[in-house]
């Protein structure tokens, strides 16, 4: 039998008394490990971390807890090759695919070790300027931000086991709040790891980190009203999560991010073979095929001035058909495998919800794979859509296919365009090509109350941009409606999140003895 991985959970390693949820090889198809969390005493474990955890955190500096995140950054450098080992059994992804999760993680660790060494050391953020209460300076308030006093619970999503776990619980550790992760059963093999291996290398406070790479039964009960609770998952599972008593009732802080219909738009008057053109399909075929398109900030919607579909459908179709998929120890696959048989099935029955509404442009579901067999193996190629009437395929608007799968909608005009991309009723990010950079700016702006970030590429920024789909720790991550309505990254500003902002009111002598 397969090894059963241990949780971390007050402060010891513990594993669970069931037989266990096997982890597979998606390419391969065989066992790998087993996770399990029956019988934890979960009271036990959150008490830990808000009591223990809690405290050493709070009692040192930004500065000290900065430093705390570069100790980490070395010690998942030092077992990265171990990683993509990993990454590449369990979640069949090609080598460049593990990157963006790996690397991510390890560069947005790195980002917030930066940034909070920059605050000094000081234990509470000052948040404006103190301003007078009366016609007299002598009564005045100073609103400060102040870590809650309470855990983090990280539940996270399959397709990005290691960045799922650090971006969450970077800024929260700066801040000063434990964290319990909890990984998505299907991939939690890498999560546990890095989790084993920051705990092995004493690097935190005990409490500080925690994983449970079992059934996430029973971790909303144990919220209390200090905690917050991140998500990143399906609407259905969020809708759960805000039903829950502890968000609904005892007022948890719970931030979500959810579905999102993705698009990327090209501007009008860019003709086929125009810079900003070739920049869009490059850039649409990369999201539809990197960690085989199981990417929440993937392009799922393309939207081109009509004049231009069918030349645009020939492009991105011509680039995907030299795609090759199949086993990532391969060195000559592009694109590995969805995560498992489970996620395939699901791909298929999204992929022909949509074909009732639009056609197959391409199809890359008959391609041979190299060194998998189509029975066993969680492959497939890529399929890119078309509807010529963007308007009446509601389904496309409605309906995210969670694989290597995109909608090619033609419109009339930029206020067509604009329309279009809200119909996805909130999405994580779009993506505007052109060279018109006033058209550009105007169009940016249109779109952006519907949007968590307007990514925008002209030909100037060929090279230079950070891509479509890449989060990175500097700008926001999120989105309203749809998308879950939450906000994470962006810098400092994630760190709102774990914190409490409080007025106080006093003279002056008072409010220069906080010492912020």
């Amino acid at each position: 039998m397969t090894e059963l991985l241990s949780n971390y959970a007050a402060g010891r390693w513990q594993t669970g008394t069931g037989n266990g949820t096997p982890l597979f090889d998606p390419v391969l198809g065989h066992a790998l490990v087993r996770v399990d969390a029956t019988g934890l005493d979960l009271a036990e474990a959150f008490r830990f971390a808000r009591q223990q955890g809690g405290a050493a955190l709070r009692a040192l500096t930004y500065r000290e807890r900065a430093a705390l995140l570069a100790a980490i950054v070395k010690v998942l450098q030092a077992h990265r090759d171990a990683y993509y080992e990993i990454a590449t059994a369990n979640a069949g992804t090609v080598k460049n695919d593990s990157a963006v999760d790996i690397d991510g993680a390890i560069f947005t660790l790195g980002q917030y070790a930066k940034w909070g060494d920059a605050l000094g050391d000081v234990r509470a953020l000052r948040d404006g300027d103190a301003v007078r209460l009366g016609k007299e300076p002598v009564f005045q308030a100073q609103h400060l931000s102040v870590p809650t006093q309470g855990v983090a619970l990280c539940i996270n999503a399959f397709n990005f086991p290691s960045w799922g776990l650090w971006e969450k619980a970077a800024p929260a550790l700066l801040s000063g709040v434990p964290v319990i992760a909890k990984p998505a059963t299907a991939t939690a093999w890498l999560t546990q790891r890095m989790v084993q291996d920051v705990v092995e290398a004493g690097v935190l406070p005990a409490g500080a980190l925690s994983v449970i790479a079992g059934s996430s039964a029973g971790l909303m009960d144990q919220l209390q009203p200090f905690d917050v609770v991140s998500f990143t998952g399906s609407a259905e599972t969020a809708g759960i999560i805000r039903s829950h008593p502890a968000v609904a009732q005892r007022s948890v802080r719970a931030n979500i991010e959810a579905d999102s219909l993705n698009s990327a738009v090209l501007l009008p008057g860019e003709a086929p073979g125009s810079e900003a053109f070739n920049l869009l399909v490059r850039e649409v075929v990369r999201e539809m095929t990197v960690k085989s398109g199981q990417k929440c900030t993937a392009i799922r919607r393309i939207l081109v001035p009509a004049a231009v579909y069918d030349a645009a459908a020939e492009a991105i179709g011509a680039k995907l058909a030299g795609i090759s998929v199949g086993n990532p120890r391969n060195d000559s696959v592009r694109m590995g495998a969805l995560v498992s048989r489970a996620q395939l099935a699901s791909v298929r029955e999204g992929l022909a919800t949509l074909q009732a509404h639009a056609q197959v442009l391409h199809d890359g579901r008959d391609q041979p794979l190299v060194d998998a067999d189509p029975a066993v193996a969680a492959c497939i190629g890529p399929v890119l859509l078309g509807a010529r009437d963007a308007d009446a395929a509601q389904a496309v608007h409605d309906v995210e296919v969670f694989g290597p799968v995109a909608t090619l909608l033609p419109y009339r005009d930029s206020a067509h365009a604009i329309a279009l991309a809200h119909r996805g009723q909130g999405s994580l990010v779009t993506s505007l090509y052109g060279s018109d950079e006033a058209a550009l700016a105007q169009t940016a702006l249109a779109v952006a109350a519907s949007h968590g970030r307007v990514h925008v590429v002209t030909p100037d920024v060929a090279q230079a941009h950070t891509g479509h789909g890449n989060v990175m720790p500097m700008s926001q991550h999120g989105g309203p409606g749809r998308a879950g309505g939450g906000a994470e990254l962006g810098g400092l500003r994630a760190l709102a999140f774990y914190h409490q902002r409080t007025a106080v009111q006093a003279s002056p002598g008072v409010l220069a003895a906080l010492g912020l």
